[in-house]
């Protein structure tokens, strides 16, 4: 096979993704479009009301919910998945590493809805007797999610950190550095772009999870006021409504599908923009 047909045939395989990219922007945008011309950008993003039996499409409890879930699993996942790419790529032994990495691995492969099961067994009644209330609402979820994003951040995470050259490491300890100094000032300043990288992967996986915060959150269509009480996200009120959704409702679900998308667009040009500054 010749140069310039392998050439195409990549090309080709490259293209698919944009394309796929592209279309499904479009489809969502199609179907969810008319509801800001029907009830109004103020009514849609500003409103606490949602109530589609009576042409009330307020998400901005979902919209609220969605950003505190995603916060709260960040603030609690991201140290400890960092920590773990540290430990792993500039600590641990062989043998150590053959059993933790393994491990951390197997958590990105459970299902959503095990981790669900999780929360509700044991998390929600942890979260009933520490914080009060019925255990569903903001502080399972944020437990939930941390594990659920934490392979996803160790991971990239330990490769950014192990692709810092090792002359860095060997330069800074010949000047005197203890080996944490230099992880402190010389691995982890040089592999931030990396790590960045990595932590906005996991808020976009905390952020378009579905069936494990469906299960834990106690899906209530309102703004949260402490950790123990529910809540609600963009994605489980898509989840809960689309089945018997039509009309209005159904493209009020399409709008909701459309903010995430743009959210997660607008996350990763930030990091695009800012991981070239960086590297630069």
């Amino acid at each position: 096979m010749s140069a310039r047909i392998l050439r195409k045939v990549f090309l080709f395989c490259a293209l698919t993704a944009v394309v796929s990219v592209v279309l499904i922007f479009i489809f969502v945008a199609v179907k969810g479009a008319p509801i800001f011309a029907t009830a109004g950008f103020t009514r849609l993003f500003f409103s606490m009301n949602w109530d589609p039996l009576k042409g009330n499409f307020g998400m901005l409890p979902f919209i609220v919910g969605s950003f505190i879930v995603t916060l709260g699993a960040l603030v609690l996942g991201a140290p400890l998945a960092i920590g773990t790419a540290i430990f792993l790529s500039e600590i641990a032994h062989d043998r150590i590493k053959r059993f933790i990495r393994p491990s951390v691995e197997l958590l990105a492969g459970i299902p959503s809805v095990i981790y669900g099961f999780f929360g509700i067994i044991l998390l929600v009644p942890l979260s009933r007797m520490l914080f009060g209330g019925s255990g569903f609402g903001l502080a399972t979820a944020w437990i939930v999610l941390a594990i659920m994003i934490l392979p996803t951040i160790a991971a990239i995470s330990e490769d950014a950190i192990s692709a810092v050259p090792p002359v860095y490491r060997m330069g800074s300890l010949a000047l005197g550095a203890t080996r944490w100094q230099t992880i402190k000032r010389v691995v982890i300043p040089t592999a931030m772009p990396g790590i960045v990288n990595a932590v906005v992967l996991g808020m976009g996986r905390a952020i378009g999870e579905t069936m494990a915060v469906l299960m834990v959150l106690g899906n209530a269509p309102s703004v949260p006021k402490s950790v123990a009480s529910p809540a609600s996200t963009l994605t489980s009120a898509i989840a809960l409504d689309m089945s018997y959704a039509s009309g209005v409702h159904q493209t009020a679900l399409f709008a909701m599908g459309l903010i995430l998308l743009a959210v997660s667009m607008v996350l990763i040009t930030v990091v695009r923009v800012w991981s070239g500054r960086v590297g630069r």
